[in-house]
């Protein structure tokens, strides 16, 4: 296996077992609280009355968090933690703070985009994906809309367009704008976040439902949008109960749709394509493009609607004269936001990318209850879901460190987040060029925007084969990204990124000023780290064996410049190996 070389130090013993822990780190322990555990299938039934969702049990009383809480609670709902935001979130309170972020205006890609293509001699079609890496950064260690933006990057793995697609990439303002779209209505209602998903051109693109055509002769309308808007982005592939478990009839699960099913909304989405200023046949296929295409809503094209009878779910739409795309599509939409598994299918999904991998069923039931009725007879409203999510006793009840089913593995992206935002990452250039990171051996292995599949980096039920987390029946999503090339590639990255800066000709560089002026006490360095990055979790091991490697970096007493310099490599070194340990690649 390669060697993690730091700083020019010595200390390869602290090295070496660093990265041992941290190739071993997903499949230690065993889970000493069953409620973390996923539950086995549930057989009943099919006709078995809903679960009945338990109330929450009562939370420790908390007026105001301390820093530990506070810290905690950021690294589950922003990108990561700053000394500004643990102070902030102290004085105000978990709900209050929420509330305050629900009001904050939002940060535009877009918007970002089109400034940047005014100063380019070919404007818009100057563009490419790395201005949108620029402002995904730029929000990502500046925007004051954090709960929106995690939020947001949570969507864009469950509602997949990627840079990855070779017609997608041409359209890098389009990738911007759907972005947004996942952002404006992170804080809306599932329902309009549904259609406006269906409708964006980059979605069409993606999953081919743009330009679709009805039936004709041996042409048939394009299945594929059909199928992922059921399989990924509303009910999934089974029938859940509301607590996510799933409903078995003779021992097996019960399927949430069919074949025919697919045939049958596939009809729906046809006559949909590019917007503009008409609806010609020219426009349809592509031609007399309008200048705004490419993040307009697709209009409908009636002529190539299909108007025979079209059966999905349960549902039929009667054969149509004249077609008519608009009211097919209400009607579908209807019918999956209504289906009883959206709740804790996307529940679900949405506590894993938050707060933990495997959440209990209860907690499960008590999200999706929020999903079915935010408290005033809506469903589908995000913002309660979002508060019943970070809200909830097993997000808020300080875990037990020790318990292998609590927490997330903190994926490769908001772990150079969290560095980037702790030690207040500034861009020289003001531009924050931070490119294409997907390389697992020389970078992160994982880029915004850039998953390999609709089924985004990782899939949520991702267990790793033959691994304790599958004796133990959990699962890991991120640890399918996760492997011995990646975490050497994340060692070495983080070491020369944590000293040097990142980004074209090292344009985003950490402030360690703060930090610096602690170095002559490491236990205080430690401390500050600690808060930032670990929420104040670091075992009292891995505490003392930073310590003793700080220690090994001597102060000399000869110039100031030697002195500094000095002072900086304790810093590297406690901030490299806090984020090179377990302890902190497990978000708990």
């Amino acid at each position: 296996m390669s060697t993690v070389r730091i700083f020019s130090l010595k200390n390869g013993s602290i090295m070496c077992m660093c990265l041992a822990m941290l190739v071993a780190c997903g499949g230690s322990g065993s889970p000493s609280n069953p409620i973390a555990q996923v539950p086995p299938p549930v057989e009943v039934p099919p006709t078995t009355p809903p679960v009945v969702v338990p109330p929450p049990p009562t939370p420790p009383m908390v007026t105001m968090p301390s820093a530990t809480q506070a810290s905690r609670f950021l690294q589950q709902s922003t990108f990561g933690v700053t000394e500004s935001t643990i102070n902030s979130l102290m004085n105000v309170g978990f709900n209050s703070w929420i509330e305050d972020q629900f009001t904050l205006p939002q940060s535009f890609h877009k918007t970002y985009m089109d400034s940047i293509a005014a100063g380019l001699s070919n404007g818009i079609s100057g563009l490419n994906q790395n201005h949108f890496f620029e402002s995904f950064w730029k929000q990502t260690v500046s925007g004051n809309d954090q709960l929106r933006q995690r939020v947001g990057f949570a969507l864009s793995q469950i509602m997949v367009t990627s840079f990855q697609d070779s017609t997608v990439v041409n359209y890098p303002r389009g990738v911007a704008s759907y972005y947004d779209t996942l952002n404006t209505h992170a804080f809306g209602n599932y329902r309009q976040l549904l259609e406006a998903v269906t409708l964006h051109p980059m979605m069409g693109i993606y999953l081919t439902s743009l330009r679709n055509q009805k039936e004709s002769g041996t042409r048939v309308p394009d299945e594929n949008y059909a199928r992922e808007v059921m399989q990924l982005f509303t009910i999934g592939l089974s029938k859940l109960n509301s607590d996510g478990s799933t409903i078995l009839s003779n021992g097996k699960p019960i399927d949430t749709y069919t074949n025919d099913d697919i045939s049958g909304l596939a009809k729906v989405f046809t006559g949909w394509s590019w917007a503009g200023a008409d609806k010609s046949n020219t426009r349809f296929y592509g031609g007399n493009a309008d200048a705004n295409r490419d993040w307009m809503p697709m209009q409908s094209y009636p002529a190539f609607h299909s108007v025979s009878n079209k059966s999905f779910l349960g549902t039929t739409i009667a054969a149509q004269s004249p077609a008519n795309p608009e009211a097919s599509l209400k009607t579908a939409l209807d019918t999956l936001f209504n289906h009883p598994n959206v709740g804790p299918f996307i529940g679900k999904q949405l506590i894993q990318r938050l707060v933990t991998s495997n959440p209990s069923p209860q907690y499960v039931a008590r999200v999706a209850a929020a999903f079915n009725n935010n408290g005033t007879g809506i469903r589908g409203d995000m913002k309660a879901v979002i508060k019943a999510i970070l809200l909830d006793p097993e997000a808020r009840s300080d875990p037990s460190l020790n318990n292998a089913g609590v927490g997330k593995l903190r994926e490769p992206i908001l772990r150079l987040a969290n560095w980037l935002r702790a030690f207040n990452a500034k861009s020289s250039s003001g531009a924050y060029r931070i490119t294409n990171l997907d390389d697992p051996l020389t970078s992160l292995g994982q880029t915004p925007m850039r998953s390999p599949s609709v089924f985004n980096f990782y899939r949520p039920g991702y267990v790793p084969p033959n691994s304790s987390i599958a004796n133990a029946q959990l699962v890991s999503p991120e640890m399918q990204i996760t492997a011995e090339t990646s975490v050497v590639g994340y060692l070495n990255f983080m070491r020369d990124v944590i000293a040097n800066g990142t980004g074209t000709s090292r344009d985003v560089k950490a402030d360690y000023s703060n930090l610096s002026t602690l170095a002559t006490t490491p236990e205080q360095l430690l401390d500050k780290v600690n808060l930032l990055l670990m929420s104040n979790q670091m075992s009292s091991g891995l505490r003392s064996q930073i310590i003793a490697a700080v220690n090994s970096i001597a102060i000399p007493t000869t110039t100031q410049t030697a002195i500094d310099t000095a002072k900086l490599n304790r810093v590297y070194m406690s901030v490299f190996l806090t984020m090179a340990s377990p302890e902190y690649l497990v978000q708990k």
